[in-house]
């Protein structure tokens, strides 16, 4: 996914804008211009002025023909801002092939100079150097405190994970995974927390936790559980809907993934329902209802500003919030709880034992106080939902990007109505095999699922906009049928 560059920031002189510490000052001049690329680096206004370490470790491979540094440290831009990064970074003098790929440059004086700079999670060696070393370390540097004595193999080989992500991860032996959060944060960790509590209480629908990655106070990965699959949702998901548009789903027809959706929904309905017996549970009140539609009306007025597109929909999107508040004062009201965050598609990986929910952190960005409040589970719901019509809209404009010069008027409203058949089968699905074993039926609250769609499809918006543009379309179509009340 592209990334915005900050080209003040590629264009600055390191030793004058960075100061570092002796450790990092000699990596300074090949590490700024790869780490503003990064897909993990958030750009603030203003330019990078300082990396400020807060802790710093060297691990040296017997023989030092290779060093692991391992740095947590603050960056603080121009502006003022500050984001705290963690990186693992890989330094030899001789870079074998397999490491050309992930070179970040050459040190520049110090113990290491002219050795080469590369990205660590790339390397077997010091991956497995860090799995071992951090079981037994030292105050200061990274520590895995492991689940249960014994829990962690050894002789296992490490492999990084390569998907789109915020985070790193590393495979071991295709049996374990050391999930690497680049911006941690003080405190505890909405993963770490939320794997904790399910792998006590015996969840069969989430990875189980092995230990945690941690300094000082703060969290820096998690161990967990390797889940082999036949793919994530999403990638299934939009294969299935293109197949479908082109008339290669075979005898399953539109419904052909219907199984996998419904499977879906009890898979997170069984999750739902652990998570609110493993953490507080409790009953929102109109006030605290309040509160939620006033962080939409906020969200609503900050994308309004990005994504000008939105603003001649705003007053109904207010409405449709309003409906929320209004429905869910109601009657019964509802029950908030612990719920997943930010989920979707790529969220659940279809395995041999059934299809798992995974990466417990909320939406990127967010504060970890705020991804444990309780929340309406329909929030949760609502993700799914908006990721089924992403799924179809992606495949669809695919087909008529490629097929275009094809296709005439006819036949692309076929394909248009195909697709928003396969996405409205998907959601029935889902809701249907959440509802036969969920905390609640999501048919009995459309006014709270809509205003939660319509929230979602409101962060894709601002999301598109920023890494994606030429997918925006698909968030601002689905506002505009959403607040003509389609």
């Amino acid at each position: 996914m592209p990334t915005a560059v900050c080209e003040s920031c590629l264009a600055t002189e390191p030793g004058q804008a960075l100061r570092g510490d002796e450790l990092l000052r000699p990596l300074l001049p090949a590490l700024l211009p790869w780490l503003v690329t990064r897909r993990w680096f958030t750009h603030e206004s203003g330019c990078l002025q300082d990396l400020a370490p807060i802790t710093d470790t060297v691990l040296e491979q017997p023989g030092g023909e290779a060093v692991l540094v391992h740095a947590l440290l603050t960056a603080v831009h121009t502006s003022g801002a500050a984001r705290r990064y963690q990186l693992l970074l890989g330094l030899r003098p001789r870079l074998t092939p397999r490491l050309n790929a992930a070179v970040v440059g050459r040190a520049v004086g110090g113990r290491w100079d002219g050795w080469w700079i590369y990205e660590a999670t790339e390397d077997p060696e010091l991956m497995s150097l860090l799995l071992e070393r951090a079981q037994t370390a030292r105050p200061g540097a990274p520590r895995l405190a492991l689940t249960r004595p014994g829990s962690v193999p050894g002789g296992l080989t490490p492999r990084p994970l390569k998907a789109e992500q915020t985070n790193s991860a590393v495979v071991f032996g295709n049996r374990l995974m050391l999930k690497l959060f680049r911006q941690p944060q003080p405190g505890p960790h909405p993963e770490a927390e939320v794997l904790t509590a399910l792998t006590a209480a015996g969840s069969i629908s989430t990875p189980r936790l092995l230990g945690r990655l941690a300094v000082g106070d703060y969290v820096l990965g998690v161990l967990q559980e390797f889940l082999p699959a036949d793919g994530d949702g999403w990638d299934l998901a939009v294969q299935h809907a293109t197949d479908s548009l082109r008339g290669h789903e075979g005898t399953a027809g539109l419904g052909g993934f219907s199984a996998d959706a419904y499977a879906m929904g009890e898979s997170v309905a069984r999750t739902h329902r652990l998570l609110a017996e493993t953490f507080p549970r409790r009953y929102l009140t109109e006030k605290q209802i309040c509160g939620i539609v006033d962080q939409l009306d906020d969200r609503l007025r900050d994308a309004a500003c990005r994504v000008p597109e939105l603003v001649p929909h705003t007053e109904r999107i207010t409405e449709i919030y309003r409906d929320f508040a209004r429905a869910a004062s109601q009657g019964r009201g509802l029950d908030g709880q612990r719920i997943h965050g930010d989920l979707h598609l790529g969220q659940v990986l279809r395995t041999q034992t059934g299809w798992k929910v995974i990466d417990f952190e909320g939406e990127p960005g967010g504060a970890a106080d705020d991804q444990g409040r309780p929340q309406p589970v329909l929030r949760d719901v609502a993700g799914m939902l908006r990721s089924f019509e992403y799924a179809a809209e992606h495949a669809l404009a695919t087909l008529l990007t490629e097929d275009g010069e094809l296709l005439d008027p006819a036949d692309r409203l076929h394909h248009t109505r195909r697709a928003r058949a396969w996405s409205l089968r998907g959601r029935r699905a889902f809701i249907a095999g959440y509802a036969a074993g969920g905390p609640v039926d999501p048919y009995c609250h459309p006014a709270v699922l809509r205003a939660f769609e319509t929230d979602k499809a409101v962060y894709e918006a601002v999301y598109e906009t920023r890494y994606r543009p030429d997918k925006r379309f698909i968030p601002l179509g689905a506002i505009q049928r959403l607040a003509a009340g389609r």
